[in-house]
């Protein structure tokens, strides 16, 4: 399986981001073949358009799940046209990419059905990670 998961640094040790779209990597994990790559988010200091173009970017990869603090109504809508599946970390904690790559695979992340912030949301306009969806 291919999983994402939005990172601060293009390390499986490193924080992991809490807003997809301005996440300054995506850890592209197979669990299958046990490799991983890190791909850095051209997207994270986009004016606009942030969510989209990243969702777009980790699609193209070939995500069958994506992990990330919070997800706004742009990369949500074309995540899930696209059969992806998102799934949220942890309220009020840090967990760095392996963490919650573990958690996944225990069956411990909350997949999510809804955005989890409004669009712009990565601004601040809506709370932590997490908030507003969960």
């Amino acid at each position: 399986m291919k999983i994402v998961i939005s990172a601060s640094d293009g390390k499986l040790d490193a924080p992991y981001a809490a807003h997809f779209g301005r996440a300054a990597y995506f850890l592209l994990l197979d669990t299958e073949s046990d490799t991983w790559q890190a791909v850095a988010n051209p997207a994270v200091n986009a004016s606009s358009g942030a969510g989209v173009q990243s969702a777009q970017l980790v699609v193209n990869h070939g995500a069958q799940a994506v992990i990330s603090g919070s997800f706004g109504p742009h990369a949500y809508q074309i995540l899930m046209a696209a059969g992806v599946p998102m799934f949220v970390a942890p309220a009020g904690a840090s967990p760095s990419a392996r963490q919650l790559l573990d958690l996944f695979k225990a069956g411990q992340l909350q997949q999510i059905a809804a955005p989890t912030t409004a669009a712009g949301g990565c601004h601040g306009e809506e709370g932590a990670a997490g908030e507003g969806g969960r």
